[in-house]
């Protein structure tokens, strides 16, 4: 069977439940779905395929601004402090905790630019169809990139510090912080508009297979796999994809075990996380440590009910709630427990979209720490809980993306199943 154009794949495989399938030709504004797990299989098809380039340069700009001006500034009892965006990180690093450093400024501004200046790169190079080994190898890294970019995540997090110490002292917020959010605002609207079967389609039109599929089975009975860098099916003992070249790695391990061992670690990480302090206060000479769970309470206690709503549910709900669908979506893959695999793939679904917003409660820290400098009158300082906090995000991200989602499903099928 012969592939020729991404926009008019005439066979896929399904990334997530191994699905083999024929995907009709989209018009602009349609999307493909799997009929098996409802796995996005194709975006909406854009009209102008220039539309994404706009957005990434416009988010560029707008990230060139958020390193112009201050970001936010405080002020009590006379003494003043203005942070730019950098001091955030910076001010991590100076208190020994760099990792939480270069967690902070990669997730927020490092990886979204990176990805955004590859995006205009790519962009250009399809326009011109012409794409060479190194150009492809780009593009292919870039779709893993995406669950680790959280410029959204740390508004969320400047938003709910500034009311923590808005009762404290004076806070401003300055250019650099709108421009933060719009430029967030435009990351994900790039996010949105690429259409990456048509961009590689562009790059790299996909090569002849010279393999009879058939549809309506799973790729692992025919042999196949699907390239996870540019979603082309070949051949599983080929080892390398005949169009992007990413090499098709055979795990010599289990993923669920893998899986198990991730959540474990990130269960023996949430225990220090929860009993060492998050962060210090030190106000006229006086240190209050606090805890996670301790700062839920006093937000709750000063009458900040749905900010303490909000850390509870990121800092506490949403990790237990992760650690617990993962292991039980391992106990279902390991003993086969297939009679409503569908509802198990939208648990699985909705348990890898909403782990890294657990990421707020560091990103607090962090924006605190760089803000509240007014000596001995008022200081925040780190805790070692915010380093096993973020290593419990970070662990238990890379449990549901290492989790083997085809496991979930069997391998038969009935197009009638609900």
């Amino acid at each position: 069977m012969t592939v020729e154009h991404a926009t008019d794949l005439p066979v896929a495989v399904c990334r997530e439940c191994d699905w083999v399938i024929q995907v009709p030709s989209r018009a602009p504004g349609e999307s493909v779905h799997c009929p098996r797990c409802n796995h996005h299989i194709a975006p909406p098809a854009q009209s102008d395929r220039q539309r994404p380039l706009a957005w990434a340069m416009a988010a560029l700009i707008m990230l060139a601004l958020v390193f112009a001006f201050d970001f936010l500034s405080f002020s009590t009892r006379g003494v003043s402090h203005t942070m730019s965006f950098f001091d955030a990180a910076r001010t991590m690093a100076g208190h020994d905790y760099p990792s939480l450093a270069v967690l902070l400024f990669c997730t927020t501004v490092g990886l979204p630019g990176a990805y955004l200046l590859a995006v205009v790169f790519l962009l250009w190079q399809a326009s011109r169809h012409k794409a060479g080994a190194a150009t492809r190898a780009l593009a292919r890294q870039l779709r893993p990139l995406e669950p680790w970019m959280m410029s959204d995540v740390f508004i969320v997090g400047v938003l709910v510090s500034l009311i923590k110490i808005v009762t404290l002292a004076d806070v401003s917020i300055g250019l650099s912080f709108i421009a933060f959010c719009i430029y967030a605002l435009l990351v994900l609207r790039t996010f949105m508009l690429i259409d990456w079967p048509a961009l590689w389609a562009d790059l790299a039109p996909m090569p002849a297979l010279h393999t009879h599929l058939e549809t309506g089975r799973t790729g692992a009975s025919q042999n196949l796999v699907v390239c996870r860098g540019c979603d082309m099916p070949f051949p599983n003992d080929r080892g390398k994809c005949p169009r992007c070249g990413g090499r098709h790695i055979a795990h010599a391990i289990d993923r669920i075990q893998l899986t198990w061992a991730l959540l474990i670690t990130a269960v023996i990480l949430y225990i220090p996380a929860n009993i060492y302090p998050i962060m210090s206060t030190t106000s006229l000479g006086s240190t209050d440590p606090q805890t996670i769970v301790g700062g839920v309470l006093h937000l709750a206690h000063t009458g900040s009910w749905p900010i303490a709503l909000v850390i509870f549910v990121a800092s506490v709900v949403v990790p237990i709630s992760k650690i617990v669908a993962l292991a039980w979506l391992c106990l279902t893959a390991t003993y086969r427990w297939h009679h409503n695999s569908r509802t198990q793939m939208r648990l699985y679904r909705v348990t890898e979209k909403i782990g890294r917003w657990s990421m707020i409660d560091v990103f607090v820290v962090a924006v605190l720490v760089a803000l509240v400098r007014a000596g001995a009158l008022m200081a925040i300082e780190p805790g070692p809980a915010a380093l096993c906090f973020a290593a419990v995000v970070i662990i238990t991200m890379i449990a549901a993306l290492t989790f083997d989602t085809r496991q979930l499903w069997d391998e038969t099928f009935e197009m009638n199943t609900r």
